[in-house]
């Protein structure tokens, strides 16, 4: 009986649950959805038990498939979302009915104070954290202590996304340095936590968890889990890996100067290499790879997709319900539209800050703007526009890992916007790189964590067979004259992105 993997992309939205034979092909998928919360203003929180149930739900329709034989089924391994931060009792219980997530940033005041002992700079050179430092686990651990003291009196240990699922499936307490290297107390070079950082936030290191490789094997099936799911309690669970990094290893990107972008709700390009990628100034956020020795480092900018979706939802009702109506996808139209238009959008400029500034703005207040709008203008340019400023402003993201380390001289592009050809050779242009398409779309994070179930099973003997599951379905090289064209735009369009931000701190502080 041939042996198979199932994997768990535990993301923000919901679980996707994978079905992967022993090559690493997938057989099924099923996803179940599940919300995130808004308390109060920069509050973002789930409910552990919400994760669990779809989890159980998305294993459970993978089964119904008919794809999948419970008994062939070898192990678990699990992607999951960054900076959780869940409270567990004396008895494993949550001690918190919703847990903030990733995106959640309410211990502002906890970072200040963290930061009057510990220089914000050297912070950064310890842990490679990138994004704003509210989002990180350690300050919302030390908001726990401050906001809600009697919940925080009986936390033994606070875990993560993927890891609280873990706890769930085997029972056992423990991360990996993937997601450990997330936490915000944790030392990237000397692959461990933090006492100095700890001792500055003034929390014991008993607190978090035991950290572990992501291929060691935690155990098998509880009695309970494995009823719940409708497994054999001899399947196998993997310590697993956050979800950045089983990306990471889901797009190739397990060797020295490997470079991947993904296209999705938020957009990034991040590079594998054998040391961390740091600038005080643009701040790449960096994690522990899955893969021992090695990080990934990456920027992003925080709506990528979620620009394109707001321009078809709002600039582009009419050709989307004319696109359903035709049985087409709507991005499918919009972007043959867009091709009717030239190059540089007949000087119209897009800044997709949508969702405000990551590391690479000058000011977190920056927001979006279509720059340059006259009468001539049609919805063909705005499009192209958005589709360019996008690009763009994941240009400047690679000008500033090429400064601070070793890019490849190639691109595999992954998520949604990786399905039109059109789009990836917009990137090539503006890149001047090769952009490869793979038949790894939508599943790097699944493929990163079945392969962390297949070494950590024996399955398969080396990361390295995920080259031969990457199938090249298309190369975008660079039209030399589009290139220049790009290289000329660029400039403008970072003096552009430079007005936004100063606009938007103006805004910030306006009282209407």
């Amino acid at each position: 009986m041939s042996q198979t993997i199932l994997a768990y992309d535990l993301g923000t939205g919901g679980n996707k649950a994978s079905l992967y034979d022993s090559q690493g092909k997938c057989l099924a998928t099923s996803f179940v959805p599940y919300n995130t919360e808004y308390p109060q203003a920069g509050w973002h929180e789930q409910r552990p038990a919400a994760w669990w149930d779809s989890v159980v739900q998305s294993t459970r329709q993978l089964l119904a498939t008919g794809q999948a034989n419970p008994a062939a089924i070898a192990c678990i391994a699990i992607s999951g979302h960054s900076l959780g931060c869940v409270p567990l009792g004396a008895s494993g219980e949550v001690l918190r009915d919703a847990a903030p997530i990733w995106s959640d940033k309410r211990p502002a005041d906890q970072a200040e104070r963290f930061f009057r002992k510990i220089d914000q700079a050297r912070w950064y050179r310890l842990t490679g954290c990138g994004f704003p430092a509210a989002h990180y686990t350690v300050f919302k651990i030390m908001w726990y202590r401050d906001c809600e003291p009697e919940m925080f009196a009986r936390t033994r240990t606070i875990i993560g996304t993927k890891d609280y699922i873990n706890f769930r499936l085997t029972g056992r307490i423990a991360t990996d340095y993937s997601y450990a290297s997330g936490c915000g107390a944790y030392d990237l070079l000397k692959w461990d936590y933090s006492d100095e950082l700890l001792a500055a936030a003034d929390l014991p290191r008993t607190l978090l968890p035991e950290i572990l490789p992501s291929t060691a094997i935690l155990g098998t099936l509880t009695a309970e889990a494995a009823a719940q799911l409708g497994l054999p309690r001899t399947v196998k669970v993997a310590c697993g890996g956050v979800d950045n990094s089983c990306m990471a290893l889901g797009a190739r990107n397990f060797a020295e100067g490997r470079t991947y972008a993904s296209l999705g709700s938020s957009s990034w390009i991040a590079v594998s290499s054998s040391k961390p990628l740091l600038d005080d100034k643009s701040r790449p956020y960096v994690f522990t790879h899955v893969i021992p020795g090695m990080f990934t480092s990456a920027m992003a900018i925080f709506s990528g997709g979620t620009s394109l979706k707001w321009v078809r939802d709002n600039l582009c009702a009419d050709l989307s319900a004319r696109a359903r109506v035709e049985g087409r996808d709507p991005y499918e139209a919009m972007i043959a539209l867009a091709q009717q238009s030239p190059l540089g959008a007949n000087k119209l400029l897009f800044n997709p800050s949508l969702a405000g500034g990551s590391s690479l703005d000058a000011s977190p207040h920056i927001r979006g703007a279509l720059m340059g709008l006259d009468l001539r203008h049609t919805q063909a340019d705005v499009i192209r526009a958005t589709l360019e400023g996008i690009a763009l402003n994941l240009r400047m993201v690679l000008d500033q890992l090429r400064k601070c380390g070793n890019v490849g001289d190639e691109m595999v592009v992954v998520g949604g916007g990786s399905k039109s050809r059109f789009w990836r050779q917009m990137f090539a242009d503006a890149f001047e790189m090769n952009i490869l398409k793979t038949n790894v779309g939508q599943e790097a994070g699944s493929l990163g964590a079945a392969a962390v179930a297949a070494v950590a099973s024996g399955i398969w003997d080396s990361f390295d067979r995920i080259d031969q599951v990457h199938q090249l379905e298309d190369t975008s090289t660079p039209d030399a004259k589009n290139a220049t064209a790009y290289r000329r735009l660029l400039p403008v369009f970072q003096q552009a992105c430079q007005y936004q931000a100063h606009l938007g701190d103006m805004l910030a502080k306006l009282e209407v």
